[in-house]
């Protein structure tokens, strides 16, 4: 199920001067470990003289060592960070506008308005709700169908879930839910849901390896890690 969307944004900080006339850029994201080596081989090709050294950890960590960063920043570049996070940093002062070639391409809902632009979007995620149906057979579990599913005993301590404090993914399911279902009735969900959660983590893509690996039958998380898992 894909019932809310992640946008995952590209923004230069104000640190970063002219990054071309470095031979080594530190990038800081939040996209899966297994993504940045093409990116890196795209970009070294293009700019040999270029070296990338990404600093790669959950948006919520990311956005809080920006942050304490502020004053003394050691990124050149954020990269697949969560737009809720630019919007922060934009906030603080912390970006420079910048314009990617053919920006008119992208719709508004998926860039920052100013023009130029502090952030673009590069991808939008959805959340999902990864079920293992060999383990979940086993167990006796039944596939949910909807978020409110979660809530039956038959799941209790059989889900794990990003923890909001540390993962964007599960900042955004939090979000997410009170969208969908209210401020009262959304924290009321949560409450019920907590008591399923037989683990909260510190990564947005773990909940789905775990539910694939069999460690619970179900995991929230979002649908790159489940397709890809799926596949495999």
């Amino acid at each position: 199920m894909m019932l809310k969307k992640l946008i995952l944004t590209t923004s230069l900080l104000f640190s970063a001067g002219t990054v071309f006339a470095a031979t080594e850029i530190t990038v800081y994201t939040a996209i899966e470990s297994e993504q940045l080596q093409a990116y890196k081989q795209a970009f070294e090709a293009k700019y040999p003289d270029i070296k990338i050294k990404w600093v790669r950890d959950s948006t919520g960590i990311i956005t809080a060592k920006l942050l304490a960063e502020k004053d003394r920043p050691q990124a050149d570049v954020v990269w697949g960070l969560a737009a809720s996070s630019l919007a922060i940093l934009k906030a603080q002062n912390m970006l420079e506008p910048y314009a990617p070639a053919q920006l008119d391409d992208i719709d508004v809902k998926f860039r920052d308005s100013n023009n130029p632009p502090t952030w673009v979007g590069m991808d939008v995620w959805a959340a999902t709700i990864c079920y293992n149906t060999i383990e979940a057979q086993k167990l006796g579990v039944s596939k949910p169908t909807s978020w409110q599913d979660l809530t039956k005993p038959e799941y209790k301590g059989k889900i794990v879930m990003p923890n909001p404090a540390s993962s964007g993914t599960g900042f955004l399911d939090v979000s997410a839910w009170l969208q969908i279902f209210g401020e009262q009735e959304g924290w009321a969900y949560m409450d019920k849901l907590h008591q399923n959660i037989g683990q909260y983590v510190h990564s947005g893509s773990k909940p789905c390896k775990m539910a694939a690996s069999g460690e619970y039958p179900i995991g929230i998380s979002f649908e790159y890690p489940a397709i890809q898992l799926k596949r495999q």
